[in-house]
């Protein structure tokens, strides 16, 4: 044997992991199946409107995957316009997009990195205008039955909180 190759009794990388059988057993090639744990998936991504379709992609992957297509029209546009929109309102700061599904719904929520206006009345027009924007989320959401919003997002995160639910 080469003084190189690995050893026939241990196939695993981790040389602290056991050996996957004894020898002579027949070996075990997959690991027991977990309790499925649901939909979830989080995405880092740049302040810039071409994220869109990154971020469409992969939530109609994971729709795919997770036996949900009968969602992937309306949570991609809603991602598209969600990503878009902040991208925009927040040109070349990370977004974080966070899609989960759970208690019946799908959930997405996208924060981006907004600063909080001091001033009440541009606070104000700034919420209005977000809001403007996101008539095409809200059209959609609300033809599913689903609901949506934007708020000020809460520690650890910072800037603006956009998220809609559809139901399943």
């Amino acid at each position: 044997m080469h003084p190189y190759s690995p050893s026939p009794q241990r196939t695993a990388l981790c040389p602290a992991r056991a050996p996957l059988s004894a020898p002579g057993a027949t070996p075990r090639l997959r690991p027991k199946p977990r309790p499925h744990a649901g939909l979830v998936l989080s995405l880092t991504l740049p302040g810039d409107p071409r994220s869109a379709a990154v971020g469409r992609h992969a939530v109609t992957a994971a729709l795919s995957t997770y036996g949900l297509r009968s969602h992937t029209w309306p949570v991609a546009l809603a991602v598209t316009e969600l990503i878009a929109v902040n991208a925009a309102l927040t040109p070349g700061r990370e977004l974080y997009l966070s899609l989960r599904h759970r208690d019946g719904g799908l959930r997405l929520v996208l924060w981006d990195q907004h600063p909080r206006h001091a001033d009440p009345d541009t606070l104000a027009l700034c919420e209005v205008r977000r809001r403007r924007a996101l008539w095409l989320l809200a059209v959609v959401v609300d033809d599913w039955g689903g609901d949506w919003g934007t708020c000020e997002a809460q520690p650890p995160h910072q800037g603006t909180k956009s998220w809609a639910v559809l139901p399943q």
